[in-house]
């Protein structure tokens, strides 16, 4: 297998990366312009409404699809003139999955190392490996048919991370997982890290880009309109803080407090850099405080704030 080039410094680069579907009526500009740099050992975040262009993005780094316009390299190889040395080293892990339901946990993974160009024994040692790490060791002769969903979806990432790459595209890993085995998946993705690989992923879970990602970047309409660690994203966008309360226990119209008030079904969320001055307006109101949770603004609000709120198809 080709080595991976670079070792240090930017692992993903794109400039102006483009992409429009055409069809006999219509075009669709999806992608419109993208500049990423990614560093080596990063975890990676796309962000963005349905139909944000963060997949088509992805893809297009996965040479499953080709640019309309621009330019990218991928481990050091160039995107548009070496796409099968990309290939050779990237992983690639779909929103599906792509597990054989009729094939074993490691007859999957031995394949998938023979496809590499693997001999059957290093592909046979090296699924053992990748079995371990993934804790599917008792369940590694089984069909996959009888895994669990985080199991299969353990599988997906073995099958990508077997030929060792440089660089894992991972489409919505955790997506249908439960807590315990999507946190559980989180624990993978950073001894992936820790192995000083690149992973750049999509997800629609805010909770997850905080607490995995290095770096986010929020898309919309085929643009990056936000990027940077989310800590520093918050800092720069927000300079103030939410008083939750229950929705019963909210009185008056929320056009007359001077502060934002958003009713919610079950909720009212009042935004504040003044917390004392906004509890002191909520009790000259009779406003009870007993249930009340103030709490730092978070990614979902700045993806709010930055895509709004309209339903997206």
């Amino acid at each position: 297998m080709a080595l991976a080039r670079p070792t240090s410094g930017p692992m993903i680069e794109t400039h102006d990366l483009r992409r429009t579907f055409k069809s006999r009526k219509t075009e669709v500009e999806a992608v419109r312009g993208v500049d990423l740099s990614v560093g080596t050992g990063e975890i990676f975040g796309f962000l963005g409404p349905n139909g944000a262009g963060k997949t088509t993005t992805l893809r297009m780094l996965a040479t499953l699809l080709t640019p309309t316009a621009g330019d990218a390299t991928v481990a050091g190889a160039d995107l548009r003139r070496e796409p099968q040395l990309v290939r050779e080293r990237i992983g690639y892990v779909p929103q599906g999955g792509s597990t054989d339901p009729s094939e074993t946990g490691r007859g999957e993974l031995v394949l998938q190392g023979r496809l590499y160009g693997m001999n059957k024994a290093t592909a046979q040692a090296r699924a053992a490996e990748v079995l371990a790490a993934l804790d599917l060791e008792a369940a590694a002769d089984r069909t996959t048919s009888t895994y669990s969903g985080g199991m299969k979806r353990r599988l997906d990432v073995g099958l990508g991370i077997v030929h060792k790459p440089a660089v894992l595209f991972l489409d919505e890993p955790t997506t249908g997982l439960d807590p315990q085995a999507r946190h559980n998946f989180w624990d993978l993705i950073r001894s992936i890290k820790a192995e000083g690989r690149t992973v750049l992923l999509t997800t629609h879970y805010m909770e997850e880009a905080y607490f995995l990602c290095d770096v986010v970047a929020i898309m919309d309409r085929g643009r990056i309109i936000a990027e940077g660690p989310p800590s520093r994203l918050l800092a720069e966008h927000f300079d103030d803080v939410v008083i939750e309360l229950p929705r019963e226990d909210f009185r008056g119209d929320p056009a007359d407090f001077p502060m934002t008030v958003l009713v919610a079904s079950d909720r009212v969320e009042i935004s504040t850099a003044d917390v004392e001055g906004a509890l002191r307006h909520l009790l000259e109101r009779g406003i009870s405080l007993r249930q009340i949770r103030i709490r730092p603004r978070n990614l979902e609000d700045l993806f709010l704030e930055l895509t709004g709120r309209e339903l997206r198809t």
